[in-house]
């Protein structure tokens, strides 16, 4: 590696990182922002113009802050967990490819930190070791309501990551890649074609709502948000903790939920993928600028979606989570895997849709059993 290469890939990295933090307080106060509107409230509006410098407020309060550990904690684990639920959220978002080359004194340079061969199990790795902060940090707490928060979460995790990783099985076996920026590749459309060639589009809408489903239900977002459950368990896994160590928490939960939605983006609808509007045979603009606008704009729509959930839905009870995850959603994933892997030998439509009948009516029907049997055990009871 030369020194052009080293100084490069630096910048990469703290431009991420500056992009992350700065998307993460803007994500809050729009957060904040639009559930107000939707509830007819005003919202933040003090701190800057329309309230936006209100989370930097917030963050510097919890700075300065009394830092508080209880007595019966395990200090070390206790204090070790919240940086354990910030790496993972920063190492996933490196994989993303937020547009295409440009080139700056005869370098070309993808505007990507990394895109390693194993892209996106290396994500699913990630996205696995985030729970150990939150059993981690539940655990070490020393108090009954954080525990039970953390137990919630790894039964919550373990459940809906098969239905994530089926998704994705899906998106690879299309795609013929591991790497993020092989499946954004594949998804580019012929200019001859009228439509995009999108996995949302070559895969259908089956696998994107499984995934926009798991996703959210990985990340804690309502209304999945069982492990913080502020009604029954105070306020769950993180009950104990304050000052700056719970703004890594509140800081790693909002990070995971902008950089899923660049997951999904980048998986289903193309990444940076977009028309370049021209005028003649000028483009409107650098050519290099509209893969980057394009990909904000369908992160910010699938933000958009996050908080509008939050602000629509109830949180679910936890039997209703367990049942959407393990009845539903791991069956159908499955299903639609073995049609697309059907399509990709070549069976035709019939015997693939007969092969996910068979594996779908023996889901159901173990599904049903279980059912029956749970309702007649409580009935006993």
């Amino acid at each position: 590696m030369t020194l052009a290469d080293f100084i490069i890939d630096l910048v990469r990295v703290v431009v991420a990182f500056g992009f992350l933090l700065v998307s993460v307080m803007l994500l809050i106060w729009f957060e904040r922002k639009v559930i107000s509107d939707m509830q007819n409230r005003i919202g933040p509006n003090r701190a800057g113009p329309f309230g936006i410098l209100q989370t930097l407020a917030d963050g510097i309060k919890l700075f300065f802050k009394e830092d508080l550990v209880p007595e019966r904690s395990d200090r070390v684990v206790f204090k070790l967990a919240p940086y354990l639920a910030i790496v993972p959220a920063l190492l996933s978002f490196v994989i993303i490819p937020v547009g295409g080359t440009v080139h700056i004194a005869h370098h070309a340079i993808q505007l990507q930190v990394a895109d390693p061969p194993m892209g996106i199990l290396f994500l699913l790795a990630m996205s696995g070791i985030s729970v150990y902060s939150l059993m981690l940090a539940g655990w070490s707490s020393g108090s009954k309501y954080p525990l039970l928060g953390s137990v919630r979460a790894s039964a919550q995790m373990v459940s809906y990551e098969a239905a994530l990783s089926l998704s994705i099985a899906a998106v690879v076996l299309v795609t013929g890649g591991l790497t993020t920026s092989s499946i954004v590749g594949s998804q580019v459309a012929h200019p001859t074609h009228w439509l995009p060639s999108w996995n949302i589009v070559r895969l259908g809408v089956i696998p994107f709502v499984v995934f926009l489903i798991a996703s959210t239900a990985e990340i804690n977002r309502p209304p999945f948000d069982l492990v913080e459950g502020e009604q029954e368990l105070v306020g769950g896994f993180h009950t104990e903790y304050s000052s700056l160590r719970f703004a890594l928490f509140f800081l790693a939960e909002f990070m995971n939920t902008i950089t899923m939605s660049a997951v999904a983006v980048t998986l289903f609808l193309g990444g940076p993928d977009g028309p370049i509007p021209h005028s003649g045979t000028h483009y409107l603009g650098p050519k290099w600028i509209w893969p980057i606008i394009w990909f904000g704009a369908k992160v910010t729509a699938f933000l958009f979606f996050q908080v509008w959930l939050r602000a629509t839905l109830p949180r679910l009870r936890y039997d209703q989570l367990m049942n959407l995850g393990w009845k539903i959603l791991i069956p159908v994933s499955l299903a639609w895997l073995l049609i697309v892997g059907a399509m990709k030998l070549k069976l035709s439509w019939g015997i693939a849709a007969i092969v996910a009948s068979l594996v779908l009516g023996v889901g159901m029907v173990r599904a049903l059993a279980v059912g029956k049997r749970d309702a007649a055990i409580s009935e006993r009871g």
